[in-house]
């Protein structure tokens, strides 16, 4: 039976879909030299099917809009494994947890133990940030595009408990809030992590409504959620990033 792999990328950005060849075969985690200093941090994660290439224009894009997010800010784009994705009849292509529902409603059952795998990941990522940068966790904002938004949100919000420093943002583009059942956002997280979130009217991949639907669950629970919809499908907006850039201008200097 023939599989038709499915490509989570960044289209608008790179102005191209990133070829599924490339994509696999892309190994590059971080941008830029590691040992070089930053007052903060970007940690973004790409989609399914996709690779940290995918999202490093960010890198020149952001600080085009806003010089402030230039040089002393460090930009990290992760790779997510390669693993087999249910609804594509088990093909192993790069993506952050299993899929078993197309497209992606509300209603979408979860990966629970891929998606806390995923957090962890880049809970390593931001804990080497502050080991070899000294850029603790309450100067980083963590971010991702469609699966890559969703443990973006994960790992801001969830896992985020008593005891650990908050971050500084997040930013959740085409993504969606998983593992609503057992959301539980603490107090100091709810002050100081707020969330940006951007969505496609006409996303048939993460459904539209996602974004209203996990807008109002934050929202409830006291979460300070800028978002914002824009006349596309499951990729991104130049208002899109220009906004992403005005959320991150914002938090991060926050006590800079």
């Amino acid at each position: 039976m023939l599989v038709r792999p499915l490509l989570f990328s960044s289209a608008a950005i790179a102005s191209r879909s990133l070829p599924l060849a490339a994509a696999m075969s892309t190994s590059s985690t971080a941008s830029g030299n590691q040992q070089c200093g930053g007052k903060s941090a970007v940690v973004f994660l790409h989609g399914l099917g996709d690779s940290p290439a995918g999202w490093s224009s960010l890198e020149h894009q952001l600080p085009s809009l806003k010089a402030s997010l230039g040089q002393d800010v460090h930009y990290v784009f992760p790779p997510a494994p390669t693993i087999g994705i249910s609804i594509n009849n088990g093909f192993e292509m790069p993506g952050w947890f299993d899929l078993y529902d197309w497209p992606i409603g509300i209603s979408a059952k979860d990966d629970k133990a891929g998606k806390n795998k995923a957090a962890q990941q880049i809970e390593e990522a931001v804990e080497k940030l502050e080991k070899d940068m000294g850029i603790p966790p309450n100067r980083v904002v963590v971010g991702g595009f469609s699966q890559g938004g969703a443990v973006a949100l994960l790992t801001a919000y969830h896992r985020r408990k008593e005891g650990k420093v908050p971050f500084a943002g997040c930013v959740c583009l085409s993504g969606w809030l998983t593992m609503k059942d057992d959301l539980e956002i603490s107090d100091e997280v709810i002050k100081s992590t707020p969330l940006f979130w951007g969505h496609g009217q006409m996303d048939d991949k993460v459904l539209y409504e996602q974004q209203p639907h996990g807008v109002q669950i934050l929202r409830e629970m006291g979460v300070d959620v800028s978002d914002a919809a824009y006349p596309m499908g499951h990729s991104s907006h130049p208002k899109e990033i220009e906004a992403m850039a005005d959320f991150l201008e914002r938090v991060l200097k926050k006590d800079s």
